[in-house]
């Protein structure tokens, strides 16, 4: 059973999210985002400075940056910001549209909100990187050994120093033996509470009220040198499958790539040619793996 919110009276990003969501008029930037902007603005700073370096802030005990939860309340904001980059993506033709009813707002008035907190935004480029980019399409290339490439920007990424808080959305061009259309741009993507256009996984699902906004953020840090990937979790990602996991086993080096980009790219191998209980592409559980590489490792391969 769900307790009671205590915090009623803090302007938390919570409260931004049920107000955005509740919101009925044409203008959401200026009647809500704004407002609430303008009250939180400097409360967010001591956290912010403390969360944005890459130390193992997260196990310590009692407030950080004066908040009790810091990884609640980061997971809240990127939920306002799921809901605010729903008007920016691909619209479903297979589903309904989640989109339909949410309040909406520029892509600038986007920026002004998290560039306003203190985040810094970043593009797309080029060169794909699984750390940055975020694939929403994929144009299937006739060769299957063709790497993925950027084609385009759909909506900006977000910094807060070295920790990442949003990828960029990005079109890709791509061989199928690195990212198959179909399955990189549309199975379930981890770590996310909502997308317009593909299913999404994350821990607050099936929970009440209260209880749902009770799920961590997740934390990737990019330092000069290395990548730390989940950084707060605690299981070894080379754990093997549990006994009667309902999901196919994964190779080595499909849990990274699982991992990186926070969805499948291609079907597993353990799929090819063999039934598997329906939604299985939902249960694959890759929260608590962690993974550490360093940036000497990044050579264009297929979970690059």
């Amino acid at each position: 059973m769900d307790g009671e919110d205590t915090d009623a009276g803090r302007p938390d990003a919570r409260r931004l999210f049920e107000a955005l969501r509740d919101h009925e008029g044409p203008d959401a930037h200026t009647a809500v985002v704004v407002p609430w902007l303008e009250r939180v603005r400097d409360d967010y700073r001591p956290l912010f400075g403390v969360v944005s370096r890459d130390e193992p802030w997260w196990e310590g005990e009692g407030p950080v940056g004066g908040w009790w939860d810091p990884l609640k309340e980061l997971y809240a904001l990127s939920r306002v910001s799921d809901a605010l980059l729903l008007a920016f993506q691909p619209v479903p033709d297979d589903r309904p549209d989640r989109a339909a009813g949410w309040a909406r707002i520029s892509r600038s008035q986007y920026l002004e909100l998290f560039t306003g907190l203190g985040m810094t935004p970043f593009g797309g480029g080029t060169a794909f990187d699984s750390f940055l980019h975020e694939i929403v399409e994929v144009e299937q290339t006739t060769d299957p050994r063709a790497p993925i490439e950027v084609t385009g920007v759909v909506w900006p990424g977000l910094m807060l120093g070295r920790l990442l808080f949003g990828r960029a959305g990005v079109r890709v061009r791509a061989g199928a033996g690195h990212a198959r259309r179909g399955i990189a741009d549309r199975s379930p993507l981890y770590w996310t509470y909502l997308r317009r256009h593909r299913p999404t996984v994350d821990l607050s699902q099936g929970w009440g009220h209260n209880s749902q906004w009770r799920t961590d953020f997740r934390l990737d840090y990019r330092t000069p040198d290395s990548r730390r990937l989940n950084a707060a979790a605690r299981g070894d990602i080379d754990e093997p499958d549990a006994p009667g996991d309902p999901c196919p086993p994964l190779t080595p080096a499909e849990r990274r790539e699982l991992l990186r980009h926070r969805c499948l790219l291609r079907e597993p191998a353990a799929v090819a040619g063999h039934a598997r209980t329906p939604g299985w592409e939902r249960e694959l559980f890759p929260f608590r793996w962690r993974l550490l590489e360093s940036e000497e490792r990044r050579a264009g391969g297929p979970g690059s």
